[in-house]
Parts: structure tokens; sequence; C-alpha cells
């Protein structure tokens, strides 16, 4: 949790001591189609990402990969750790037989973008999201 409120984002909407974080991860291991992931450097967590499968109905029943949350330690950007960890997901949407790999990113990480877009993404959707809490 600490990685994912390490950057000036995260640290407006995470609370890495909030007992939720709890609750959350027992209902994501209990799920089939999610899969959380960290890079371990002797003990220490230095990633992370969600991944999560989406079985759907339109482009002929196309199952779909959604990474979220991905996550390097400030020590270990620039890299290449968030690179493999990115592919390391895609490879496993391509076991599953998932026929898409999306994600979503806010807009105000520019540099995040290129990242995505350098690893073969495209942005060709608008995307929305209405909070409800």
């Amino acid at each position: 949790m600490a990685l994912l409120a390490d950057d000036p984002l995260g640290s407006t909407r995470e609370d890495p001591g909030n007992p939720r974080y709890a609750e959350a991860f027992a209902a994501l291991d209990r799920s089939e189609h999610q899969l959380l992931a960290v890079a371990d450097d002797g003990g220490t967590v230095v990633g992370c990402l969600q991944l999560t499968f989406i079985p759907g109905l339109s482009m002929i029943g196309l199952t779909r990969g959604q990474i979220e949350s991905v996550r390097i330690s400030r020590s270990r950007r620039g890299r290449g750790l968030g690179q493999r960890m990115v592919e390391w997901a895609i490879a496993q949407c391509r076991s599953r037989g998932c026929g898409l790999v999306q994600l979503t990113m806010d807009k105000q990480r520019g540099e995040t973008l290129r990242f995505y877009e350098s690893l073969g993404f495209v942005a060709s959707h608008v995307g929305f999201k209405l909070k409800l809490r």
C-alpha cells in the first residue's frame, strides 16, 4: 500500500494504515478473475500491479485484461522494472486467452502516457469515471 501512496496523486487518495485494505485484499484473493503481483527484492516489495480478467460479450465474447495500480519504488524507477512487470501482465493475459489488454491512467501522469505508448498501447478511447464516494 505504501507504493500506491508514494506519488503526488496517490498521497492524496491512499491511506496505507487503513484496515479496509485487508478486506480488499481478501476479496481479490477469493476471485479467480484477479491477480495481484509484486516485484520482490530480498523481501522488499519494489513494484506492484493488479490484473483483472474481464469476460465480455462484445467483440464476439472477447475477454479483456485490465491492468491497474502499477507502481514502482522510487529507488527502482527508470531501470526497466515497470516494463518487465507490464510485459509479464500481458503474458498472463495471453495465457488466459484474452484478446485485448487495457488500462487507464490519470491524465496528470504525462510521463506514464509515454511509457505505455512505448510498450505498444494506443490511446484509442476516451474513458469516463464517476466517483460514488
